[in-house]
């Protein structure tokens, strides 16, 4: 392989990668936190100080003090809805004056509905709890149409998490709880975006990214259970991933034809740590109040770092936010439980780094849920969230072929409009000896 064909290889792989590892999800940028129907009823606004395997993915201590067993399983129907709309986007090709990229300057619905399942076991001997949550945590497919304004920096994009806690708790006292967990976290993508060959009627070429791997982080947490009210704290950290795969390259035609290949690659990139701070409080026999407060290291994923052939750097430049959120569990009846809970949540992206594969921004939901309990140690949970995202600029600029004689800058200008999102959630619980 001679050396202008690795530059012009590395150069390409890099867009894929940039442009494919991350997409908006349903908490700020690619996180899903739909982990349970019972906290998505109250906008998740106290699950890091309610107890059960329900609450184990927010704190491991949520099962301390626990006799018996308890599973709960969940599945949540994902369907968002939003515009992503070209305001003027420029391709500079090499030796030609700038053009409108071309293509359908609205792409409708680029977010594919989703359903993630999640589910939690645990069983406590009493002061010693152990449990085991498997959740999907940064899970996502998007679509964009070949023809579309963002193909070159956005095309068909699926990424997929599995995330195992194994978790252990020890209540110290009736008072004072702790819990540690481990996460095992498999992460498997396939990403794709256009190229655009040296002509503008020439058709576009492809390329894909594929890859998968697993790793390791933590989790640790403690409860105070003081009379009605019950405070969390919990920590979950940073996962350094790295992803082992290749990219196609396919249907560059003329002068580049000859760099449509297929090369192994990886990419590493860190998952946002989480620090968490829940109270509920019992006011009344039948009425609980729940808030939370969560800080979310978003600033992990400042770079994507790509190994040979390519090596390089792609700078992400996300921040830190809050999560704030507030709700309310409200006993109607022996067998029937209401709650609702609203929450804010902020968008790590910042503008000028923002592409339509994250068209993310600052959102609030809105939330309301039901429990029954038609037996003693049996619970079904029902949610529904209304997620109202504002709008926000698509404005960070790439190039294909960056560094090379044909680098092709595209001078991304678009919005995202009229993003919302309607998430129903179905769960059960079960206690047993």
């Amino acid at each position: 392989m001679t050396k202008m064909t690795t530059r012009l290889l590395s150069a390409a792989g890099a867009a894929a990668l940039t442009a494919g590892l991350t997409t908006p999800a349903h908490a700020a940028a690619f996180y899903l936190q739909e982990q349970s129907a019972r906290g998505a009823g109250r906008a998740f606004s106290g699950e890091g100080a309610d107890t059960g395997s329900a609450s184990l993915w927010w704190n491991p201590a949520a099962i301390g003090g626990l006799h018996g067993g308890d599973v709960s399983l969940n599945i949540s129907e994902i369907m968002p809805r939003a515009d992503v709309v070209d305001d003027g986007t420029i391709i500079v090709r090499p030796g030609q004056a700038p053009a409108p990229v071309g293509g359908t300057a609205t792409a409708n619905n680029p977010i594919s509905n989703g359903t993630l399942p999640s589910g939690a076991i645990a069983y406590g001997f009493g002061q010693f709890s152990v449990g085991l949550a498997v959740t999907s945590p940064f899970s996502f497919e998007t679509n964009y149409a070949p023809d579309s304004w963002a193909r070159y920096t956005a095309g068909k994009t699926k990424l997929t998490t599995i995330d195992l806690q194994p978790s252990v708790a020890f209540a110290i006292t009736p008072m004072i709880v702790v819990g540690v967990a481990a996460n095992a976290e498999h992460v498997s993508a396939t990403l794709g975006n256009a190229l655009p060959n040296l002509l503008p009627l020439l058709p576009d070429g492809q390329q894909t990214l594929t890859g998968k791997g697993w790793d390791w982080g933590w989790s640790v947490g403690g409860q105070v259970r003081s009379g009605p009210a019950v405070f969390g704290l919990s920590y979950k950290s940073s996962i350094k991933h790295k992803l082992n795969g290749q990219v196609v390259t396919s249907g560059l035609l003329g002068p580049l034809a000859p760099f449509n290949s297929t090369i192994p690659t990886n990419a590493t990139f860190k998952t946002p740590w989480q620090a968490i701070g829940s109270v509920r409080v019992q006011v009344m026999p039948q009425l609980t109040l729940d808030g939370q407060i969560a800080r979310i290291g978003w600033g992990e994923f400042n770079a994507i770092d790509l190994g040979a052939p390519i090596n390089a750097a792609i700078p992400e430049n996300y921040r830190d936010t809050w999560s704030v959120a507030g709700g309310f569990d409200y006993k109607v009846a022996p067998m029937w439980t209401l709650r609702a809970g609203v929450q804010h949540d902020q968008t790590p992206t910042r503008n000028g780094f923002r592409d339509a594969r994250v068209p993310d921004s600052d959102r609030w939901d809105f939330a309301v849920g039901a429990s029954v309990s038609p037996a003693p140690n049996f619970s079904i949970d029902a949610a529904a969230m209304y997620i109202d995202f504002a709008h926000a600029s698509i404005d960070r600029p790439t190039a294909a072929f960056a560094g090379t004689p044909v680098q092709t800058p595209i001078l991304v200008n678009g919005q995202l409009q009229s993003a919302h999102a309607l998430v129903l959630s179905l769960g059960a619980r079960v206690n047993f000896p």
